[in-house]
């Protein structure tokens, strides 16, 4: 599936996508998936994602604000998830940072996500290399993490995406890079987290690897466009919102590399 076709039949089904994310993102995440044409719903309480997530489309999972109750309610829908052929994305948010974040991002590697995204410094601590990330900034380059996202890909049958200047793509065979966006992403908080929602939302239409390129490049090609005129981070957040709504699937194509 092209990507194309996959904005396209995103739009015509508004997949409802569960999403486990952060206090932090849950606001852009949620508005990220309405402006690109899906439907959230954010629930994490372990009481009730067992009957939740077998009616969503695709499952989201992002580890950036842990408590014991919700890492509960994470295994228990990634778990519910697998049984019920609904297709999800893990986002393993500055795993490397406690001992216990590095535990529960293990935890849920090890169930087999559909697609992993991450930065580089998360994708190279996830495969056992050192890096330098800060917190949930990467402190190294998208290129540096090319080899550690292969690896993760071929050991746990999943698409991983590492996010930057340049995207990466791969499912362990194919690869793709994606070019676009701006400066100013990454002074929005949890641009990133709602990237990960994102792909939950194309997940929920399409193949895991057409799905995961295609979220890449929406969201390359509405950072660029909303990055002219804009102010700075404030501004530049409303017309991001703005830009996801009016991209065109023929537009997804502008930031693949060839």
């Amino acid at each position: 599936m092209t990507p194309s076709d996959a904005l396209i039949a995103l739009r015509a089904n508004a997949p409802l996508v569960h999403c486990i994310t952060n206090y932090v993102a849950m606001n852009i995440a949620a508005n990220t998936l309405l402006a690109a044409g899906a439907s959230p719903a954010m629930i994490h309480a372990e009481e009730e994602v067992v009957d939740f997530t077998p009616l969503a489309g695709a499952l989201t999972i992002n580890i950036g604000t842990l408590s014991a109750s919700w890492v509960r309610g994470m295994l228990l829908a990634a778990k519910t998830a697998i049984a019920s052929d609904v297709p999800w994305v893990f986002d393993p948010v500055a795993h490397f940072t406690t001992p216990y974040r590095s535990r529960v991002a293990q935890e849920l590697l090890s169930l087999r996500p559909t697609i992993l995204r991450g930065n580089a410094s998360e994708i190279l601590a996830l495969a056992g290399e050192a890096g330098t990330g800060k917190g949930a900034d990467s402190g190294d380059r998208v290129e540096d993490a090319h080899a550690a996202a292969q690896t993760l890909a071929q050991t746990y049958g999943a698409v991983v995406a590492v996010t930057g200047p340049i995207d990466f793509l791969t499912d362990g065979v194919r690869t793709a890079q994606l070019s676009g966006g701006s400066d100013l992403m990454p002074k929005v908080t949890a641009l990133g987290c709602a990237l990960t929602a994102l792909m939950g939302g194309y997940v929920a239409v399409a193949p895991a690897f057409d799905a995961a390129l295609a979220s890449l490049a929406h969201f390359k090609v509405a950072g660029s466009r909303a990055a002219i005129g804009a102010a700075g981070p404030g501004s530049f957040q409303v017309r991001f919102l703005d830009a996801l709504t009016a991209v065109q699937p023929a537009d997804l194509q502008q930031a693949i590399l060839p």
